[in-house]
């Protein structure tokens, strides 16, 4: 197979799929990026996904995990799950709110906010390992062009824009 042949090509793709070869590919690349960014995590001790929610805390400080439940997009109770294994491993620690101590605050401890240098290495070598082969203007294109898919997908979701922001 030559750099430009595609990997799965209509006759590969699973009959169910040839009226959406592109979603296939996404969906094959979205599963391909999870499993080698978790191979990178479990050595710093993160699950996928947690590196995100660390992302919103060292971005933000100390939030409310309600906020943080909606910035990322997740149900209540895969962040709560999320934020227990993080604790339990010294990462995050949650507190009352002071302002609403019905509210629960949330934020990166020093074990945690050590953890960023880690993170940013995975996420950098991955990138360069998965877009090894493209060039300058390609990989803009690239990031250009999914961006509006990603744009078509939360329209077709019904979801405004990107994860909302928190208040930081």
């Amino acid at each position: 197979m030559t750099a430009v042949e595609p990997v799965c090509t209509e006759e590969q793709l699973p009959s169910a799929a040839r009226g959406g070869p592109v979603g296939h590919t996404l969906a094959r690349v979205s599963r391909a990026h999870r499993i080698a960014m978790g191979r990178r995590l479990r050595d710093l001790g993160l699950y996928p996904g947690q590196e995100l929610m660390m992302m919103r805390l060292w971005d933000c400080g100390a939030v409310r995990q309600s906020e943080l439940i909606q910035s990322l997009g997740l149900d209540p109770s895969t962040v709560t799950k999320m934020l227990q294994r993080l604790e339990q491993c010294g990462y995050v620690h949650r507190s009352p709110d002071p302002a609403d101590r019905r509210a629960v605050r949330v934020e990166a401890t020093e074990r945690g906010q050590a953890l960023r240098a880690g993170v940013e290495d995975a996420w950098s070598d991955l990138e360069a390992s998965s877009l090894a082969g493209l060039g300058p203007a390609e990989r803009a294109e690239l990031a250009r062009l999914l961006g509006l898919v990603a744009d078509n997908l939360r329209e077709e979701a019904g979801e405004a824009g990107d994860c909302p922001p928190l208040n930081c």
